[in-house]
């Protein structure tokens, strides 16, 4: 008979899951024996950065990827990397090595808490009761994180289960899709054929189903303008279109103020709507029918007015337009182009997106963490492809950079860039070892203004005097951090450097890191 750790290699290979990240630590020793030569162990330095290659490795597979931790301790580390995966939506199964379970009643070095650690923030926590029970359990874990909403589950294996006797589970296929209620549907459907100037609002959830053309299409056909909700994990709509308008602002005053004109608003993979600072205004103003269309019924239950569908964005969309008819209306008039800034000393936000849109190819993924610089970034970085731009739904730091390194994994032909801020690179930048040990071309561009400049903007916004510590970071040398890391990488700081940088950084044969210095002049933190 065939042991736990066999098995579940089979049982990983008709999954799809035959890549695994990790940083093992003692307890997964025995998981990792006799690993197979047709799988592929990503080791990463900190276990953050682990799930955070997982993380960005399923958004680019669309399927659910396998992460090794060490126990309580590694768990603990990849602590933030898994509420930021919860908050994506993206499908991890996440294992920890826990120890021994023929003492484990005496609470040797290393027991953990596991299943309790990880359970607010995964969709299902489990220790198995006994070692055969090991690869049906994973099998469950797939399964639960496939399913909409999709999101990361938890398994905790005590290091003596994987040399046990037993059976392959027995074959079981699950559909990952829900239908939208089709009465439901309909009645959305009258509501927006009585509307006299609808708009659509787009959210992750049209990229997780994949549904660009369909919402396009839809969009097309009521002649409505398309805005995307403000926190922009995934792109909900082509940015390159002409019914698209921008983005929303993360507060009730602001989006209630863009969408007052409009008597109806379809909204599509988003919540209702997602929020930031405090700024009270109505949701939309009276009288505006609003109707939101979820893969999360989580999102359904809290959203504050309207009516909610619960079910798959694409088959939605799709069926909504079957139901309307072409709209006579005119369509309404495209999204201003941004003119050409400036070159200056220090170089300004502006002018550094600028060139970066520029220099990127048609087909690049972009892994964004600038964090203040986010909004300038979307007003000149703009993709058409539902996989063509990821950033942390959660709010914290340390996503993009392991993040790059997994969604490059998973689409070797397509280039991947990293937009980070200097602040944010330093939380998981030992990711640029991993993508320089697999041979990863991931140009990382620092938009680098010494210190955490979204605080000091949030501060202001707050009415909060400038005595708050810690807000500044200067002497860093983050090329030299990254040559230490086998990646290269280049300091600019004129704006006549630029350019070249950005080309050398695109045709680099590894990672390639180009630090640029930007005006450190605290923008107004946008509302």
């Amino acid at each position: 008979m065939a042991t736990v750790r066999e098995v579940t290699h089979e049982l990983l290979r008709r999954l799809g899951m035959t890549t695994i990240f990790g940083n093992p630590g003692s307890t997964e020793l025995t998981f990792l024996e006799d690993f197979p030569e047709d799988f592929r162990y990503v080791l990463a330095l900190q276990e953050a950065s682990a799930l955070g290659m997982a993380t960005g490795y399923a958004q680019g597979t669309g399927n659910a990827a396998l992460v090794n931790l060490h126990t309580a301790p590694g768990l603990g580390n990849a602590m933030g990397a898994l509420v930021t995966a919860w908050h994506n939506r993206t499908p991890l199964v996440v294992t920890a090595g826990q120890q021994d379970r023929r003492h484990i009643n005496l609470e040797p070095l290393l027991t953990g808490r596991l299943v309790e650690l990880a359970r607010p923030y995964v969709k299902r926590s489990h220790e198995p009761r006994r070692p055969q029970e090991v690869p049906s359990e994973i099998l469950r874990a797939y399964h639960t994180a496939m399913q909409p909403p999709r999101g990361p589950v938890f398994v905790s294996v005590p290091m003596d289960d994987w040399d046990a006797e037993c059976e392959m589970p027995h074959s079981h296929e699950v559909s990952h899709r829900v239908a939208p209620d089709p009465a439901a549907i309909e009645r959305a459907a009258e509501v927006l054929r009585g509307a006299h100037s609808p708009a659509i609002v787009v959210g992750p959830g049209v990229a997780r189903s994949r549904s660009f053309d369909e919402v396009v299409a839809l969009a097309e056909r009521i002649k409505a303008p398309v805005w995307q909700e403000g926190i922009v994990a995934l792109a909900g709509f082509p940015q390159g279109h002409p019914l698209f308008m921008g983005f929303l602002p993360l507060a009730q005053k602001g989006v209630s103020e863009i969408l007052a004109p409009h008597d109806a608003v379809l909204v599509l993979g988003s919540a209702v709507f997602p929020y930031y600072p405090y700024v009270p205004g109505e949701v939309v103003r009276e009288g505006t029918e609003v109707v939101q269309i979820t893969d999360d019924p989580e999102e359904a239950a809290r959203a504050p007015l309207g009516r909610s569908i619960f079910g798959d964005v694409a088959l939605a969309a799709a069926g909504l337009a079957e139901l309307l008819p072409e709209a006579d209306r005119p369509a309404p008039p495209a999204w201003e182009e941004p003119p050409e800034p400036g070159a200056t000393v220090p170089m300004s936000v502006d002018y550094v997106m600028w060139q970066i849109a520029r220099a990127l190819p048609e087909d690049a993924v972009v892994a964004d963490e600038s964090t203040s610089s986010k909004v300038v970034l979307h007003r000149y970085v703009r993709t058409n492809d539902p996989v063509g731009y990821h950033t942390s739904a959660a709010g914290g730091l340390g996503f993009c950079m392991p993040a790059s390194v997994g969604l490059k994994l998973a689409m070797p032909e397509r280039p991947v860039v990293c937009v980070i801020g200097d602040g944010s690179a330093m939380y998981s930048i030992q990711s640029l070892w991993t993508a320089a040990r697999n041979g990863l071309a991931i140009p990382t561009i620092v938009i680098n203004n010494r210190g955490y400049t979204i605080l000091k903007s949030y501060r202001n916004a707050l009415g909060i005097s400038d005595s708050v510590p810690g807000l500044d970071m200067p002497g860093i040398d983050l090329v030299q951090v990254a040559r230490g890391l086998g990646a290269d990488g280049e300091a600019v700081e004129r704006p006549e450097d630029l350019e070249g940088a950005l080309g050398r950084a695109l045709e680099a044969e590894g990672p390639y890191l180009v630090d640029v210095a930007v005006d450190t002049s605290v923008p107004k933190f946008a509302r």
